[in-house]
């Protein structure tokens, strides 16, 4: 058996991890048919996810992210690969998040004088 063990803080507080950790779950859900039940709590969720071959719990606070998993032997020649994977799409869930949204500015209107 192999073991995950992923965190990440940020600053986006509870109600946006929130989203972000629901929008992983899906993603997880759809692409590798994983089955997850989300635990809301008043200062931290916990997103269980399993499937064959792999178990675990995402624990989602104001601050930070705490990814725990555990394979079974056949997944676990894949560890760093699954690792490196959920890595890669929790971050990018969480940089579209952190990134400001991008302001437009208003048009001109072009002043012609006669």
């Amino acid at each position: 058996m192999a073991d995950i063990h992923i965190h990440r803080d940020h600053s986006l507080g509870l109600a946006k991890a929130r989203k972000i950790a629901w929008k992983w779950a899906e993603d997880v859900e759809e692409k590798f048919d994983m089955a997850c039940t989300v635990i809301e709590g008043e200062t931290s969720d916990t997103v269980e996810f399993t499937r064959t071959g792999v178990s675990g719990r995402l624990v989602v606070a104001a601050d930070h992210f705490d990814l725990n998993a555990k394979l079974g032997f056949l997944l676990g020649a894949f560890s760093k690969t699954i690792e490196s994977e959920i890595e890669k799409n929790l971050d990018a869930l969480l940089s579209k998040s952190a990134a400001p949204a991008a302001k437009k500015a208003p048009a001109k209107k072009a002043v012609r004088k006669a």
